[in-house]
């Protein structure tokens, strides 16, 4: 094993920008931690939710009415949406 000897100035120097740097790791860590992955729905718990039938579900996909991601195959919804969707139709039923 070898020994560097360097003077007290780099070594602070280094040691300083050591510290800014677990700063700045510790910073996006805190970031990163405090987001949570959000529950999204799928198209059964949209249906159950909703009272609908699957094909419904296909209709308010189709026009705009609900949005939703698809990964491969999957689709989901979010739940903000869905919950969008069920005070929007509850404010057409009060106005009949």
């Amino acid at each position: 094993m070898s020994t560097i000897t360097i003077d007290e100035k780099t070594f602070n120097e280094l040691l300083f920008r050591l510290e800014m740097f677990v700063g700045k790791v510790t910073a996006l860590c805190e970031q990163l931690g405090k987001k949570e992955l959000k529950k999204w729905y799928d198209n059964q718990d949209v249906c159950r939710i909703l009272n609908i039938s699957p094909r419904t579900l296909q209709t308010l996909r189709t026009n705009g009415t609900l949005p939703y991601t698809q990964i491969n195959r999957k689709i989901f919804y979010r739940p903000e949406d869905v919950d969008a969707l069920i005070i929007n139709s509850t404010k057409g039923k009060s106005h009949e």
